[in-house]
């Protein structure tokens, strides 16, 4: 009989890259309930954050001057003439950053679990790629306070990604761009390497512009980082769309949930 062979340990992971930069560019018009909950820790996770606002949302410009985040504040999103043209918001916040490594697109009620800049940097990520993330759908204010007094775990001792805290949002698929596409609440590229610097679609609403951005990936080059799941903020009366063409839910507050 053949002797047992010894076990040998896998070969390492690479170690994480030192030169690890990452920036994020965040639209955020008339969402100051929102911000005011994700922007201090988001933060921390970006060597970089740009907040766009429109010329008239003084609550989200003070929030920024408050936790010292660059904010530009900009009429290209025309929400006083009653529209949302979101991309061009979000071309004015990428023409901010240094777009020296990656970049995250990221919405203001988007909250990023703390190791986020962790798991990506540990991640080894194609720069050629565009990346997407799952979330959890978080309805209404006194649930994500429940939460935040003692949160569950998502990631436990380095070994386990739990997804019991709260419903997972739907993923995307769309036959005609090839299957699995991100979606723009968290979108992750490296501009310097695949050239995409801009959004496309200039529409005066927040649909559709977030596929086109990243149909400009093949299938092949789309991906999903399943060590990461953002918390999706929600009023109690927020519907799909609902503020597509500019603010209509609910204040995210304990009031406005009396009040429903």
């Amino acid at each position: 009989m053949e002797s047992p062979q010894p076990y040998v340990d896998p070969q390492p992971a690479p170690a994480p890259d030192p030169n690890f930069r990452l920036e994020a560019v965040v639209v955020c018009d008339h969402y100051s309930d929102f911000l005011r909950n994700t922007l201090p820790e988001n933060k921390h996770l970006f060597d970089r954050m740009v907040v766009v606002t429109s010329a008239e949302d003084k609550d989200t410009r003070r929030l920024c001057e408050f936790y010292h985040v660059e904010c530009v504040p900009t009429d290209v999103l025309g929400t006083r003439w009653g529209t949302f043209c979101k991309a061009s918001g979000i071309n004015v916040g990428l023409s901010a950053l240094s777009m020296e490594g990656w970049v995250v697109h990221l919405d203001a009620d988007i909250w990023l679990p703390p190791l986020t800049r962790k798991l990506l940097q540990a991640a080894n990520l194609d720069p050629s790629m565009v990346y997407g993330a799952d979330r959890f759908i978080v309805k209404g204010f006194r649930a994500w306070d429940r939460f935040k007094e003692l949160p569950a775990l998502q990631q436990e001792a380095g070994a386990y990604i739990h997804m019991g805290a709260f419903p997972v949002g739907t993923r995307v698929m769309q036959e005609h761009f090839g299957g699995y596409i991100p979606i723009g609440f968290f979108q992750l590229w490296h501009p310097g390497q695949s050239k995409v610097r801009r959004y496309p679609g200039e529409s005066n609403n927040a649909g559709r512009t977030d596929l086109l951005f990243a149909a400009q990936w093949p299938r092949a080059k789309r991906a999903l980082i399943p060590e990461v799941v953002g918390y999706h903020l929600e009023s109690v009366n927020a519907q799909f769309g609902g503020n597509w063409n500019g603010r209509k839910s609910a204040p995210f507050n304990f009031a406005a949930e009396e009040d429903a």
